[in-house]
């Protein structure tokens, strides 16, 4: 029997932005609209059934045309990063549309760019609300009102900032890729982000936020919601812990079918994927708050999704948050291989060269993952947990083959203690940070500093590109060897260098460079030097006012070509001359 289930929500944003407070605000103006029917508590989420939401918003339905549907909407309890990418599945998130909060006053923090990054690499659209409209100066507080009813109320001087902080956002979104309004200046929803300007602290612009959020729901992700509501329970594991009088529970979201008391579930552990059978399934009593250490439960025989429930059961100790969960009839050997299939893709282990990548979670694992395989950043070992003595071996292994790439990533990870020694005698770089946008910046500056590095290695062992003019009145002698006093125009010269003229003969080697009386191993554009050449003959092969090159070899020269980002623009412009005059004779030379 196919339904239409509540579409999961997630509210995420910087820290002190107001998350925790803007998702108490929605449920404490849910609970007062109980002549609607209050809300339903479940396991690490809040449903809000969508009469409730039609209570609330109900000034503002005449403007938005919504046909709602769905039954309501399941805010997931705990807001954050950390909880959404446990949230993972197969080709996106269980998520369907994320909240993300702005502090009207500070605009985008770094924690938003992260929420913004992840909900692209999910495929997660979001609404920006613009919260604490109530600390612009001169605003007029107005409890639980609607944001259009409020603005009626506002002085000019209030407007006009709260128009000006709402476009700083709209800029800052636009520099992102993404266009975005005002909730009710949109043309097009498919392709503007929803900004709905509220505030936590006094409820005005929830009724907007709540009837947008279900309006935008029912409108372009209606076929995401169909479920069979009697076929096989699937969901993923929000988090793991220790319940008083149960042991070790396991926190789940279900998103489709349903789940049985004596039902065989599939998940994942360290050690691979585990089997067992759910002996106890727990709900909340109703109206409790779900962080509420106090909050009492209840058994029940089975659940429908989408729902946040609570599993005893054996063997659940190791459980991975972010796993996927499954109900198994008599499927296991299919599941088994949907669970290897969809994990494979970020938690592995290969002898390619790559950075070792550990976190705390699968779904922040499968974050990281994504977003250094988009920026080209290869990946030798992906896994859950702290470092450990297998991840320096690893990173020593590539660090022997490539030095650029010898290094362990580490999310919201500790050094394991008993090997911090390794890490010291053995000198293998660790990046560690807890907030993913942070680390990748970290390894990308790392990267390209290794990288650097590695290219003035490999310069530094060829032929300075450089061009030099013989100064007239400065014929020091004329062989054996010949000495003359040059400018460097452009690039480096050093001694053991040949020169070239502009004809492409070649009419000495660099035997040693003086300026005033002392030697010198290089010199570069715009120095003045003496320089003894061996092999030349002033008057037979060079002649004062002559222009000279560094000789350079075709192999040397692909060399450069490799490494150009490093070199100069001046050592660039020597060695196209230098490949200007070659290709006289040979056309195809250091092509």
């Amino acid at each position: 029997m196919v339904s239409i289930r509540s579409p999961i929500i997630v509210i995420l944003g910087h820290v002190d932005s107001g998350k925790t407070s803007l998702l108490d605000r929605i449920r404490k103006t849910s609970v007062a609209a109980k002549e609607a029917g209050g809300i339903t508590q479940h396991i690490g989420a809040t449903e809000i059934p969508i009469e409730v939401v039609k209570e609330i918003a109900k000034p503002l339905l005449y403007l938005f045309k919504f046909d709602l549907k769905i039954p309501g909407l399941l805010f997931i309890d705990t807001p954050g990063h950390e909880v959404f990418t446990n949230l993972r599945k197969r080709g996106g998130s269980v998520a369907d549309l994320a909240i993300i909060v702005v502090d009207i006053i500070e605009g985008f923090q770094p924690q938003t760019y992260e929420a913004i990054e992840i909900c692209k690499q999910f495929k997660v659209p979001f609404v920006i609300a613009l919260n604490k409209i109530d600390r612009i100066p001169g605003w007029s507080p107005r409890e639980n009102s609607p944001f259009l009813e409020s603005i009626k109320h506002q002085n000019q001087k209030a407007l006009q900032i709260l128009e000006e902080k709402l476009y700083i956002v709209v800029g800052q979104l636009y520099e992102l890729g993404f266009e975005a309004e005002r909730f009710d200046r949109i043309q097009d929803f498919r392709k503007q982000v929803s900004i709905i300007p509220v505030s936590a602290k006094t409820g005005e612009g929830i009724p907007e936020l709540l009837l947008i959020v279900a309006g935008l729901v029912q409108r372009f992700l209606e076929e995401k919601l169909k479920i069979n509501v009697e076929g096989s329970g699937r969901g993923i594991v929000l988090e793991r812990k220790e319940a008083k009088g149960f042991g070790t529970v396991i926190d789940v979201i279900l998103y489709d079918g349903k789940i049985r008391k004596g039902d065989t579930i599939a998940f994942l552990t360290k050690n691979g994927i585990k089997t067992t059978k759910v002996r106890i399934l727990l709900k909340p009593n109703p109206l409790q708050e779900i962080r509420d250490r106090k909050t009492r439960f209840y058994e029940v025989d089975e659940v429908s999704a989408a729902a946040g429930i609570r599993i005893v059961a054996d063997g659940i100790e190791n459980a991975l948050p972010g796993s996927p969960i499954y109900v198994v009839k008599d499927n296991l050997e299919e599941i088994e291989r949907s669970i290897k299939s969809e994990i494979g893709e970020f938690l592995f282990e290969t002898d390619k060269i790559g950075v070792v990548v550990k976190a705390d979670t699968l779904g922040t694992l499968e974050a990281i993952v994504r977003i250094l395989k988009e920026k080209g950043i290869p990946i030798a070992k992906a896994d859950i947990g702290n470092i450990d003595k297998e991840d320096i071996m690893k990173a020593l292994s590539v660090r022997e083959k490539d030095h650029v790439y010898g290094v362990i990533l580490g999310f919201n990870v500790n050094i394991e203690k008993t090997v911090e020694d390794l890490v010291k005698s053995t000198k293998i770089k660790v990046i560690l940070d807890n907030v993913i946008y942070r680390l990748v910046e970290k390894i990308e500056q790392y990267i390209e500093e290794m990288r650097v590095k590695k290219s003035r290695a490999v310069l530094e062992s060829l032929t300075p590109p450089g061009k030099i003019l013989i100064l007239p009145g400065y014929i020091f002698r004329r062989s054996n060897p010949a000495i003359v006093g040059v400018e460097v125009l452009a690039g480096r010269v050093r001694p053991g260098t040949y020169l070239m003229r502009e004809d492409g003969k070649v009419v000495g080697k660099v035997k040693a460079m003086q300026s005033e009386s002392k030697s010198l191993n290089e010199a570069r554009r715009g120095d003045k030097v003496a320089i003894s050449i061996d092999g030349a003959i002033v008057g037979r092969h060079l002649e004062e006012n002559d222009i000279l090159y560094t000789y350079i070899d075709e192999s040397e020269f692909k060399k450069y070509k490799q490494h150009k980002e490093i070199l100069t623009e001046d050592e660039k412009e020597v060695l196209r001359e230098i490949a200007r005059i070659m290709r006289r004779k040979n056309p195809t030379w250091g092509v």
